[in-house]
This record gives C-alpha cells, structure tokens and sequence, in this order.
C-alpha cells in the first residue's frame, strides 16, 4: 500500500484529501503545519511527500529544502495557490519535484502520487552510512571504495533502509517496499537480509546493518542494544 504524508493547515481540505486517498488505497497521514510535518516525514516510511507552501511554522519551502538538506530523497508533490513561474522555480530549487497548484482534481493528485512513487527523486542521487554509499544515478554500492554485488531485492532493501538511516525500518515497511502488497512467505525478508549482511558487511571490521529486536532493521554506524 502507498504510504503518504499530506502537511496542509487547511483543515477540510486536509480531510477531503485523507478521505479520498484511502479510498483509492492510500494511507495518509496528516500534519497540520511545518514543524509537525519535518517530525513526522523524518520518521519515515513514506512513499510521497504532499507539502502546501503556506504552512504556519516552517513553510513549505523550508520545509523541503531542510528535508533535502538532510539527505531525504522521498519525492515532494508541492500544493499551492501560487501558480507563477517564479514560485515554480523557487519550489523546484528548494528540492520539489513535482507541483499541484490549488484547486485541483483529486484524480490528478492520486495520479501524480503513483507517478512520483514510481520514480525516485531526482534531487539526491547518493546514500550512504560510514564508508557505505550507495549512487542512485549508476546503479552501485561500493564500501570502503570496493564495489559490492546486491541482487534486485538486496539494492531495494538497502535502499529503503538507506533513506531511513539511522532510524529503524520495521519488517512490514520493508516487505512493502520489496514485494509491495504481493508479500511472499515470511522467511523470504529474513533471507534476503542474511543475503544482504553477507554483502554489505561480512568482508569489514564493523556491521552497519542491525537488527532491532522487536521493531526491525537499520543501517546505523554505532548500534547499542
């Protein structure tokens, strides 16, 4: 299932958009203004950033450019009244990817969701923890400069734990993020993470890849129990 975060302080229009998406099954969270919204969308876990550009608190454009700032890749729909190409530039150098001017249709907004869900953003091409870096751009992972071979299903995995790093990813976010709703036994995550240990860490002095009993998985440098 698509996970996004809407942050609008329009409070019926926030609404109106929650109730919509879940019924084209869309989870969507809400944030009322900029600073609830940073909070939330650095928990994690979301497919699609929905950010209204006059927020109280953080404004919109703040707000995506400190989430870039960060290292967050997940790509940004912006929704605004403002429909001046200026304002679309100044949106698109804050790290944007995408724009809705208001009022729009809700079919278009769940199409641009899917579209931008599909894609990765454009605005951040590299990952990394320590000495491990993965490039969105070339298709690689390389720690310590050694080049490292991942299966399909081991780059989507370190992908997602990458972007959520140094936070913990639980087991379903993971699942979701790999086989989407079309989840295999419930023994194929836990091979693929062995998979993806060997790979990423057996060859080095010091793990980045931690299991967090009882909630999931991270990519961390220093991991304490």
């Amino acid at each position: 299932m698509l996970n996004v975060l809407l942050v609008e302080d329009d409070f019926d229009l926030a609404e109106t958009v929650v109730q919509y998406l879940e019924l084209e099954g869309i989870r969507c969270d809400h944030g009322s203004n900029g600073m609830a919204g940073l909070q939330l969308a650095k928990a994690g876990g979301y497919q699609v950033l929905l950010l209204d550009i006059n927020l109280p608190r953080l404004d919109g454009l703040s707000l995506c450019e400190q989430l870039r700032d960060s290292g967050d890749t997940t790509p940004i729909l912006m929704l605004t009244s403002r429909d001046g190409l200026d304002d679309k530039i100044a949106g698109f150098k804050a790290g944007t990817d995408d724009y809705l001017v208001k009022p729009f249709a809700l079919e278009e907004l769940v199409v641009r969701l899917e579209a931008l869900a599909r894609r990765r953003s454009g605005q951040v091409r590299k990952l990394s923890c320590a000495d491990l870096e993965m490039n969105l751009s070339d298709k690689t992972v390389t720690r310590g400069g050694i080049l490292l071979k991942l299966s399909p299903i081991g780059w989507r995995l370190l992908e997602a734990l990458l972007q959520a790093s140094p936070e913990v990813v639980s087991r379903q976010q993971l699942e979701e993020a790999v086989w989407g709703d079309d989840i295999p036994d419930s023994n194929s995550l836990k091979v693929h993470i062995f998979h993806l240990r060997q790979a990423i860490d057996a060859p080095f002095s010091s793990p980045l890849l931690h299991t967090v009993p009882g909630h999931g998985f991270s990519i961390r440098e220093h991991f304490s129990s």
